[in-house]
């Protein structure tokens, strides 16, 4: 594919097949996306179809690498390279004998990679794929960097022929010397030959103009090759005849000869596509980046000695061994020892997460200081770092709504300048005082200005650049659908357990009565709910232990439901728990009311500790708002964005933390499976609504909005039902979200404007309506450089979206 025409041409025929559900193509990452029902539809009869519209599927499973084991020396390879290149529908076989390694280039639709491996091992070998997501890329970077490498030597080959032509054709008009020997007023001949012979290797480097040009204008899908065909054969055809006549003695011809027209075009087109695949290799940089950030190898624990392997070869379960200044290799669980862990390249968070036993490690985060060993549970393409490179490429290979309307213009495009440059040529013909070479000059101009490739790259690469920039940012966008959607939202529905709050309750007041210190009512309250499953007493315990308070021996333990426990400590019964109990044991609560009350509508859970006469005090336990809640949703206000919290909680605490964070509608007393419900009533008012939630039980929700945060830190079911997933679970990622759909919205309107506005103004000024009223007519070659610099301006701008950085 060369332009989006092209892009659009495969896309058509491809939708047009039974049982095709979708059908997308990107021309920036040049990939075919397709949905299809495979009891009516297979991958033969979509090649076919893409191969008759003019253009060649390359299947990704296209080029595989394979291990290659049992080779000892250079006829071992020269071996397995022979028997897989005889196989039929195999294109290349390579075998590295130092890396161990085959890369073979095949047609998936004649051999499979099942007949290569057993190819392999009929001539003695073992083959098996070791195709990674990061060999994958490095192949696809290599033929990028390949075709760039072509484009360039295209350029200068052609620069270096076409530059003399433009200087001898036109160099007289301009008053600059010409050699005397081929002056076109003394020797005509000279003069015709000699450009024939300098414009000769720029069509011939250049020739791929033509043969994609042309096959795709035959089979009745032009695009832009065609375009610059069609102007560029016209000019050599004419000139072709003007040499004839020259050579049979009409000398006047010499004058009307257009080969420099031809010979710059293609030099300053192949020029513009150089620049253009320069710049698209530079939108997937974020990828590229995600994939340099996992280690090579990997230390693991093999039958109790500690061996160096692959990190592909690492399995589930396995011990692996990290030492300071490591890259964690794979996703797993600490088995022993601790650590401060560098997670910043997965969440984006500087600080070093303490790790210890039982606690995950993410692979591609770097150790700090101790050394540990971790089991292996997410090795392969089902780590973190890959889902989330999965993830970007993903949304990089999709479409914007915004997309589509310039893929319908672009699709009708081509055949409509092809008529106005055919129509534009024979008006100037008939109604005009110029010659037939004068109407030929104007169809030239309109079929090489008429460029759609700017409309075609306006949308793709700017979704590229902004979905890369949000990983680097932490900020997981999942397709061309949310980024669009995201920059129109209105409302924001927050979850509140673990998504404004921390989601674990800790202990926020101790207050006692006469009877008892603070320190003392902690160390029997913890010492008594260490027997305890509830949530509340654990939070006891947990501030006992990072107190260091002594633990004391509990006798009698007894669980009284719904409402607390009663244990003995050194001889001495208590009672712990709610109101309802105290108010059963007949314990006076009068003396601390009035600071129950208070502790209540902050949102905090008080329980009561008493002896058997009297009540010694209260701890209140309270879920702790995340520092970054305020301060993202105060950011959100100023932006213009209505907050809403959504939780099961009572009204009254509820309200409470709505308070204290400054939410401006609560959603109380909601059950988990009503949640769905509530955003639907949000949309019902009109509004684009946003949820942000981590749980299992937020999956509907999320899936019911217009657009589904997840929360990185949550669960694989919240993260796979959101539209965006923010890897450091901190709530500021969500303005920046917002801001970064803003963003890229408004680089792509910016391309797309550019990209009509340069159409609409460029095609009549090559028609020459301007020229009709007085003014410049517009040469071929400018019509030319022109066609370049639209697509590659275009793709600077989409570059310029890397500066960006979220505001705080």
């Amino acid at each position: 594919m060369t332009c989006a025409s092209c892009a659009q041409t495969v896309e058509k025929v491809t939708s047009k097949l039974p049982g095709m559900t979708e059908a997308s193509v990107n021309l920036a990452t040049e990939k075919l996306s397709v949905t299809y029902d495979d009891s009516v539809l297979n991958e033969d009869e979509i090649i076919k179809a893409v191969d008759q519209a003019g253009y060649q599927v390359v299947t990704q499973g296209n080029h595989i690498q394979y291990d290659i084991d049992g080779m000892t020396c250079a006829s071992c390879s020269q071996t397995v390279e022979k028997v897989v290149n005889k196989l039929e529908g195999v294109k290349e076989a390579a075998v590295n004998l130092a890396t161990e390694k085959m890369t073979v280039d095949f047609d998936p639709s004649i051999v499979s990679s099942e007949d290569i491996m057993k190819t392999v091992k009929d001539a003695g070998y073992s083959a098996k794929e070791s195709l990674s997501q990061e060999a994958q890329a490095d192949l696809d970077k290599e033929k990028k960097e390949k075709q760039i490498k072509d484009l360039w030597r295209r350029f200068w080959v052609s620069g270096i022929f076409a530059l003399p032509l433009l200087y001898i054709a036109m160099g007289e008009m301009v008053g600059l010397p010409i050699p005397s020997l081929v002056d076109p007023m003394v020797y005509p001949e000279r003069f015709a030959l000699l450009q024939v012979i300098l414009v000769t290797p720029t069509l011939i480097v250049g020739r791929s103009f033509f043969t994609v040009g042309f096959k795709a204008l035959f089979k009745g899908h032009p695009n832009m090759d065609s375009l610059v065909a069609l102007g560029t054969s016209a000019a050599v055809a004419y000139s072709a005849y003007g040499t004839i006549m020259v050579l049979l003695g009409d000398a006047h011809f010499a004058m009307n000869l257009y080969y420099e027209t031809a010979g710059v075009i293609l030099t300053l087109i192949t020029l513009g596509k150089y620049f253009e695949a320069v710049s698209k290799g530079k939108t997937s940089e974020a990828i590229k980046k995600l994939m340099g950030l996992a280690p090579k190898t990997a230390m693991v624990v093999r039958d109790g000695v500690e061996v160096e392997i692959q990190v592909e070869d690492v399995q589930l379960g396995d011990i692996v061994v990290v030492k300071p200044g490591e890259k964690i290799p794979v996703d797993g669980v600490l088995v022993s020892g601790n650590s401060a862990v560098d997670e910043s390249m997965i969440t984006g968070e500087s600080i070093p997460v303490e790790k210890e036993i039982g606690d995950t490690v993410i692979g591609a985060s770097i150790n700090k200081n101790g050394s540990f060993r971790f089991e292996a549970t997410k090795v392969g393409k089902d780590t973190t770092l890959s889902q989330i490179i999965k993830l970007v490429e993903d949304a990089q290979g999709s479409k914007a709504p915004i997309a589509q309307m310039a893929d319908k213009v672009s699709g009708v495009f081509v055949p409509v300048v092809i008529v106005l440059a055919v129509l534009s040529g024979i008006v100037w013909f008939f109604l005009g005082q110029e010659s037939w070479v004068f109407a030929l000059t104007i169809t030239i101009s309109v079929l090489v200005i008429a460029c759609p490739c700017a409309l075609g790259l306006a949308t793709p690469t700017a979704i590229m650049v902004g979905t890369g920039k949000g990983a680097e940012n932490g900020v997981l966008i999942k397709g061309g659908d949310a980024l669009e959607t995201t920059h129109k939202i209105q409302t924001i529905v927050f979850d509140k357990t673990g998504t404004i709050t921390e989601g674990k309750p800790v202990v926020t007041d101790v207050v006692t009565t006469n009877f008892i210190d603070k320190t003392k009512l902690l160390q029997l309250a913890a010492s008594a709910e260490r027997g305890s499953e509830h949530p509340l007493g654990e939070a006891i315990t947990q501030e006992g232990d990072r107190l260091g308070l002594a633990v004391q021996e509990v006798t009698n333990f007894e669980a009284i439901p719904g409402h607390g426990i009663e244990v003995v400590i050194e001889g001495e019964t208590l009672i712990l728990g709610n109101k309802k109990l105290m108010v059963e044991r007949k314990i006076d609560l009068s003396s601390i009311e009035a600071e129950s009350d208070r502790l209540a509508s902050e949102g905090k859970t008080p329980m009561y500790v008493a002896n058997k006469e009297h009540l010694l005090g209260i701890i209140a336990v309270a879920d702790t708002i995340k520092e970054s809640s305020i301060a993202a949703i105060e950011k959100l206000h100023r932006m213009g964005i209505e907050v809403a919290m959504i939780t099961g909680d009572n009204k009254r605490t509820a309200e409470a933390i709505a308070k204290q964070v400054g939410i401006d509608r609560v959603l109380s007393e909601v059950l988990p499976e009503d949640k769905a419900n509530e955003v639907k009533k949000l949309q019902q008012e009109g509004k684009k609504v946003a949820m942000v939630g981590d749980g299992i039980n937020d999956a509907p929700a999320l899936a019911q909005a217009d657009i589904g945060i997840a929360i990185g830190s949550g669960t694989d079911v919240a993260m796979e039902s959101a539209d965006i997933v923010l890897m450091r679970s901190d709530l500021m990622d969500v303005p920046t979200a917002i801001e970064l759909s803003h963003a890229t919205i408004k680089n792509i309107k910016e391309n797309l404007f550019w990209a009509f506005a340069y159409n609409t103004l460029g095609i009549p000024v090559a028609m020459g309506v301007l020229y009709a009223f007085g003014g410049p007519l517009l040469s071929p070659i400018i019509a030319g450089a022109a066609m370049s610099f639209s697509s590659v301006s275009v793709l600077l701008n989409a570059l310029r979206l890397k500066r960006f950085k979220p505001s705080r």
